[in-house]
């Protein structure tokens, strides 16, 4: 089984970033945002696409991110994923994700439930360092693949939830 997802993050105050949990009440669970390939699908599309259903947010790509291989069902997954910048979007919750919340990096690697996302979320931040600086690589702009309409207005990235929403 192939999946895709991203490690997403948004500016906060002071130079600092947040990182976006999405919780999955059929897992219990708090995780980053992913899901399985359509037919046919190349996982960064795959990636976008689960970010914008799961969370609302139109993104903008990083870097590749360690990809994840375990059993899931006692079958074998095979997980890519990306850093990505929310620059847009308005969360709603939905059957498959319940909740989200924006926290600052040692919240966010306290809350999640796995150990391999709490690697992967290092790995993302330790990718920030050039990019808030103005130094890092370069990304790949807007997922929609241009300015994103109907995003929500004013006041940052994703919005409609934050600390505990």
């Amino acid at each position: 089984m192939r999946a895709a997802g991203c490690v997403l993050w948004r500016r906060a105050g002071a130079g600092g970033v947040e990182f976006a949990l999405v919780h999955r009440p059929k897992h219990g669970d708090w995780s980053h945002p992913k899901g399985k390939l359509r037919r046919d699908e190349a996982p960064v599309a795959a990636a976008r696409r689960e970010v914008r259903e799961e969370t609302g947010a139109e993104i903008v790509l990083g870097r590749r991110l360690t990809t994840q291989r375990y059993l899931a069902q006692g079958r074998p997954k095979e997980v890519d994923y990306w850093a990505a910048e929310a620059v847009s979007g308005e969360f709603a919750p939905n059957d498959e994700i319940d909740r989200m919340l924006w926290l600052p990096p040692a919240e966010a690697r306290g809350t999640l439930s796995h150990p391999a996302n709490r690697a992967l979320l290092d790995e993302a931040l330790a990718t920030l360092d050039g990019v808030l600086s103005g130094s890092g690589p370069s990304v790949s702009g807007p997922s929609g693949g241009g300015r994103s309409g109907g995003g929500a207005s004013g006041g940052g990235p994703v919005q409609g939830r934050g600390r505990g929403a």
